[in-house]
């Protein structure tokens, strides 16, 4: 049942790369902007229903994610009152309060400790689907590239990117001590292949989504499609790795590679007209180094 309940928000996640889909919120919330505080309820009660199905559901815990996903709202709500059209301070504080929460495992302690791992899942997922709706569609933001590929730039620049950055990645990981001698795969190669779409879906995407659709892109259209923005929006990446193992926190080895990772893969983000792409080289790196190191 909690297979079912992921792949339910990974559906909804997919069903936003449909252009016409994309557009047909687009022009509801247009007309009725109104309607975008629909989304803290509507997200509220999915995570509820997960949290029945982990049976983990109290008072507490509910009231805090209607809480987490009204405050990204309120933010969007308020930008989209200022005048202008490039982002402004709310849009950027939209991204921190969709972020920050889950980066810090805000709430954590209302959850039993058997449902967290699930429940954190199905979190990150609303929080994908809220900064979607909120920035493709209430917002209205261009340049965010959640679309299906368009052309075969889409599929070859992914694999020129791993082609330059994984040698790169792999002297400096080995140099700083944050990934040990590579050896050859533990695991069968079914395995390995049945994880390509799980750190994908599981990793690559969603990060992709946040600090390239939403973080660099933002810092694009308000800064300029620049070497300063892919460089500040890679530094914020890497940053984001600080609280990650396994070496002691913070770790500052995981956070230099994870930038240097963050400049290839906003590179392809650049060039690329669908996130999908930069997400592939995002999967690959991850899936060398989880296989290889």
């Amino acid at each position: 049942m909690q297979t079912l309940v992921l792949a339910v928000l990974l559906g909804a996640v997919l069903c936003l790369l449909c252009g016409s889909g994309q557009a047909r919120l687009r022009k509801i919330l247009k007309l009725r902007p109104a309607a975008v505080w629909a989304l803290p309820i509507l997200l509220t009660a999915a995570f509820n229903g997960a949290a029945l199905v982990a049976r983990a559901w109290n008072p507490p815990l509910a009231l805090a994610v209607l809480g987490y996903t009204a405050a990204p709202v309120l933010s969007a709500w308020l930008a989209r009152h200022l005048p202008g059209e490039r982002p402004s301070a709310p849009d950027f504080l939209t991204i921190l309060l969709i972020w920050l929460p889950l980066e810090f495992g805000a709430g954590a302690r209302l959850v039993a400790l058997p449902a967290r791992g699930f429940l954190h899942s199905v979190a990150y997922g609303i929080a994908i689907l809220l900064g979607l709706v909120l920035f493709l569609c209430f917002r209205g933001f261009p340049g965010l590239k959640f679309n299906l590929p368009r052309n075969a730039r889409d599929a070859w620049l992914p694999l020129a990117g791993y082609l330059l950055s994984a040698p790169v990645l792999i002297a400096l990981g080995l140099a700083v001590g944050f990934i040990p001698a590579p050896h050859r795969p533990m695991q069968r190669a079914g395995s390995m292949a049945a994880a390509v779409p799980v750190i994908f879906f599981g990793t690559a995407l969603p990060e992709e989504i946040l600090f390239r659709s939403l973080i660099q892109n933002l810092l694009m259209q308000r800064f300029g499609a620049n070497w300063r923005t892919l460089l500040v929006a890679s530094l914020i990446f890497g940053s984001a790795h600080l609280d990650n193992g396994p070496q002691a926190l913070p770790n500052w080895r995981y956070a230099i590679v994870a930038t240097v990772a963050g400049i290839a893969y906003g590179a392809v983000f650049q060039q690329a007209s669908t996130v999908l792409s930069s997400s592939m080289l995002h999967m690959m790196v991850d899936w060398t180094k989880h296989f290889f190191f």
